[in-house]
Order: C-alpha cells, then structure tokens, then sequence
C-alpha cells in the first residue's frame, strides 16, 4: 500500500529534516568551536550550504535554516541580545539569491559546476554581508564588521564543496515540485517501483 502526500507535507517533511540536520550538525561544530578550539581565528557553519540545498528546492523557505542557524549559533555561544539581531537579520541576506536563481533557472546553475560553486560562494558572501551590515547598523566597528568575512573563509570552502557534490546527487539541487513530478512520471512509465 502506497501512501499519498501532499505537495505541502512533503514540504514540511523535508524541511523539518533538514532543520534536525542543521540543528545537529551545528550544535557540533559549536561546541567543539567553543569547548575544544576556543582559540581559532577561523569558524565553520552549514547554515550557508543548507540554505543554498533549501533554496534550490523550496525558494524563500530559505529563510528558516537562515534564522535557525542564527538562533542556533546564538544560543549555544551565549551570545547578547544584539548578537541575536545581527546573526538572525544578517542571515536572512542570502535571501537576496534568489534574485539569480529565479532569473537564472536552478537547471542551469546546477548543470554548470563551476557556476554551482560561484552560487554558493555568493550565498554565503551574501549571509557574511548581511552581518556585517546589521553589525555596522548597531553601531560595530568597520574593523570588527570585516571579521565577519575573514572568520568564515573555512566555511565558504565547505559550502561551495558540498553545494559541488549536491549538485550531482539526483534530486538534490532541484526544485521539488518539479522534482516530485519527475518521479511520478517515471513511476507512471514503469521506471520506478
């Protein structure tokens, strides 16, 4: 017996699975950031990835892993309540590509891997400058707004290898509607069981 799902439960599934797994693997990377590496100049986040794999398949509902990473560094970093602002706010930045995206078509970045590594190279720029600019609204120093950009340099690496290795796994960096079609297709051919 088969079950039926809607279009938006599908949604909520996966985006719930991808939350869990940000929660996770962020919570991680913070703790060992903060307990066992509390020295290093450099940070590392899957927020940016995560939200670039969320963007291709749900457009705007980038937006909660954006927040939740956010939250997410902000809680477990015992961060001041304008942390929480600059974080949260900057985060939502890399809603600005959407603007390629949607022009672009995800079928084309995806097709081409380096233009799938400069995507996701902009996206994090983007989450970056979006802290940055909330940091510098609230009174931070240029200096200071900067760091944001030299702390992350690890994590642009890690976002552009994985939206990389994304792009080939099927289904992955696509768009879901068309995404859940396809299969049904495939299915209503005889291709898939």
């Amino acid at each position: 017996m088969s079950i039926r799902r809607s279009a938006g439960q599908y949604r909520a599934i996966d985006l719930t699975l991808f939350m869990l797994m940000l929660c996770l693997f962020e919570t991680i990377i913070i703790t060992a950031a903060t307990h066992w590496f509390p020295g290093q100049p450099y940070t590392v986040s899957l927020v940016p990835a995560v939200c670039v794999i969320v963007m291709f398949r749900w457009g705007a509902w980038a937006a909660l892993p954006a927040l939740t990473g956010g939250l997410v560094f902000c809680v477990l970093s015992g961060a001041f309540a304008v942390q929480y602002l600059v974080y949260c706010a900057g985060n939502l930045f890399v809603l600005l590509a959407l603007i390629p995206l949607k022009k672009a078509g995800w079928e084309k970045i995806r097709s081409d891997a380096l233009m799938t590594v400069l995507f996701a190279l902009m996206s994090a720029l983007l989450m970056q400058s979006g802290r940055a600019a909330v940091s510098l609204c609230t009174g931070c120093s240029p200096a200071l707004a900067a760091g944001f950009f030299t702390t992350d340099v690890i994590t642009d690496l890690f976002t552009a290898v994985i939206c990389w290795i994304a792009r080939r796994l099927d289904g992955i960096l696509e768009d879901q509607v068309h995404y859940l079609k396809r299969v049904q297709q495939e299915k209503d051919r005889g291709g898939i069981r």
